[in-house]
């Protein structure tokens, strides 16, 4: 016979399942830093989709009379050399560069893993030739292509984004092949074969569900990589164009007064900074939650 202690502590682990929230809060009360970095996210993200109500200024609003006016009260992180406001520009400017994180990480994510299940699944020649086409273009530096087809598609935001899915795709497409080429060993998979299931049943019923959490755990991160990324391309002029506001064009140009004016560059660059780190805080508090084999120690 079991006491009622011991039989309160195996219903208290039969119900803390990973989908309840009492499980979920026990693995963030586990890890302070995935707690720090949702709350940084959710700091950033409230603050960059209220900007219409929380901004001060028209972000595009020109005032030579205030040009390059340091930090004050009436403005809060100085002004630029036409005279726009850098605190309405750097939560406007948030809108663009968290956007570009956000399509980068679920579309380069989607097309990626059907890609990469279809292809485990599948193996043989179709197998061979998409994981050679992948290796060409692994071959090449991420920066390096990324900047290549932001030049050959003409800098904007919405080319930039693209050169970034693109070069963002194949490390999905791996990881989603190599989920695929271990599930598809399982004998269920193996039984659904036996009985006639289509390739497409089998991809989105058994191999595409079960390889979600590696999957998942790679969005989170890859936010943050998309968001210095797209930095990056604006920095060098290849991203957002003026009058546009976005984090990496901003430093771009505050680079030019960073010794007499160095508010211009360091609130945008201060902003990349914290919203990357909080993508991968979380990224990696997600990454424990879901691999078992963390989970285990």
């Amino acid at each position: 016979m079991l006491d009622s202690s011991t039989t309160e502590a195996q219903e208290s682990v039969l119900t803390a399942t990973p989908k309840s929230g009492s499980y979920l809060l026990y693995q963030l009360r586990k890890s302070p830093l995935t707690i720090v970095g949702l709350l940084v996210i959710l700091t950033v993200c409230t603050a960059v989709a209220c900007a219409s109500w929380i901004a001060p200024y028209d972000p595009d609003a020109i005032n030579l009379l205030e040009r390059l006016a340091p930090p004050s009260m009436s403005h809060l992180f100085g002004t630029d050399e036409v005279g726009r406001d850098l605190f309405s520009r750097v939560l406007y400017g948030g809108q663009q560069s968290i956007g570009v994180g956000l399509f980068v990480a679920f579309s380069s994510g989607i097309i990626g893993s059907i890609i990469g299940c279809f292809a485990g699944a599948t193996g043989g020649r179709t197998d061979a030739i998409v994981m050679r086409l992948m290796d060409v273009v692994l071959s090449v530096p991420s920066l390096v292509l990324t900047m290549a087809l932001a030049a050959a598609l003409g800098p904007s935001l919405f080319n930039a984004m693209l050169a970034i899915t693109v070069v963002r795709i194949p490390f999905y497409v791996r990881l989603a092949r190599g989920q695929a080429l271990a599930l598809r060993e399982m004998a269920y998979v193996k039984a659904a074969i036996t009985f006639g299931a289509s390739l497409r049943h089998i991809v989105s019923w058994h191999i595409a569900r079960n390889a979600l959490s590696p999957l998942i755990v790679q969005v989170t991160l890859d936010i943050g990589s998309a968001i210095l990324l797209a930095a990056a391309l604006g920095f060098i002029g290849l991203g957002a164009q003026q009058p546009t506001a976005e984090w990496g064009a901003m430093v771009a140009t505050g680079r030019n007064f960073l010794l007499d004016q160095w508010w211009y560059a360091v609130f945008p660059g201060f902003a990349i900074l914290i919203t990357a780190m909080g993508f991968n805080l979380l990224g990696d508090g997600v990454r424990d939650m879901l691999d078992p084999k963390l989970k285990a120690r």
